[in-house]
């Protein structure tokens, strides 16, 4: 809208899968640059709406249809500097550039990087079931954590620890990275993955003591701050009530007042966390291959 040059995309040159087929030939990745060209796409298409503008304060809450002609032209006609790595860059390299690029005065998180280096089904699945609203009620971010990609980081350490906890060796980062790296292509089954019992409302504090004692990682959290969930069994049996039609909001709401309710919220929200924390320090301690604390709070 300035005039001012847009930064360097970054791409590499693929190598085909198969050497003989010609037609996977000259197949381009972006390295750096994905949400750029993305929001580009999106605004083109009038999908975003401008805002908080202070050079352009009259075109704020406009879209790209909304702009006056020759600004839409002058906008179209604005040309993007392209880098193309060689078909040599692997994976290693790509990434190294993308994180040396994006290491500056804001630097990106890991899944921000990783959305960014290794765009695919898996994270496209990710960014799917992040959007999910039980699991945004059961989780709830800020919209800061939501744009820094907070929740898919969650929904993937989900199945990382579902499906390879066994392979954890105590550097989170690479052992999501990996995870991701081995399920993100064209033949991840997606709809077995989406059927996984991840946002069930169906659990409460002596589930999670249960399954604790089961695997050996600790339930106790701080009673003054969470009341070590007994709030859940009343949450979960009202959920069912509610789901199956038996009572109504009112009815179920009747008897709290709402400081009481969001007090309650407040207590679960922290027990929950714990848990998880105790869950992320089982694995980062490898507790699990220590077969006699099982069965034991």
């Amino acid at each position: 809208m300035l005039g001012l040059p847009i930064p360097y995309i970054f791409v590499a040159d693929l190598p085909p899968k198969d050497d003989d087929d010609s037609d996977d030939e000259a197949r381009l990745e972006i390295v750096d640059g994905t949400q750029r060209i993305r929001t580009l796409d999106r605004f083109i298409n009038n999908e975003l709406r401008l805002c908080g503008l202070d050079k352009l304060k009259k075109l704020n809450d406009f879209k790209f249809k909304d702009l006056p002609l020759a600004r839409r032209r002058r906008f179209n006609r604005a040309t993007i500097r392209m880098i193309v790595l060689t078909d040599k860059a692997d994976e290693e390299i790509r990434r190294d550039v993308f994180e040396r690029i994006n290491t500056g005065s804001v630097e990106l998180n890991d899944m921000e990087k990783r959305r960014g280096i290794s765009p695919g089904p898996f994270v496209n699945l990710l960014e799917e079931l992040a959007r999910d609203p039980k699991f945004r009620q059961l989780s709830p971010l800020s919209e800061t954590l939501v744009n820094k990609r907070e929740p898919e980081e969650f929904v993937l350490r989900f199945f990382a620890y579902l499906n390879n906890y066994n392979n954890f060796d105590r550097r989170v980062n690479l052992f999501l990275n990996e995870y991701l790296e081995k399920y993100n292509h064209t033949e991840i089954d997606t709809e077995a993955m989406r059927k996984e019992n991840l946002f069930s409302g169906n659990i409460d504090g002596k589930r999670i003591r249960i399954t604790a004692d089961e695997y050996g990682f600790s339930h106790t959290t701080d009673y003054a701050k969470t009341a070590h969930g007994s709030d859940l069994v009343t949450i979960k049996t009202n959920r069912n009530l509610l789901a199956h039609g038996f009572k109504s909001f009112a009815e179920v709401g009747r008897d709290k007042t709402a400081d009481e309710l969001l007090k309650i919220k407040s207590k679960v929200i922290r027990y929950l966390r714990q848990i998880l924390q105790n869950i992320e320090n089982y694995l980062v301690n490898k507790d699990y291959l220590d077969l006699s604390i099982r069965g034991n709070p």
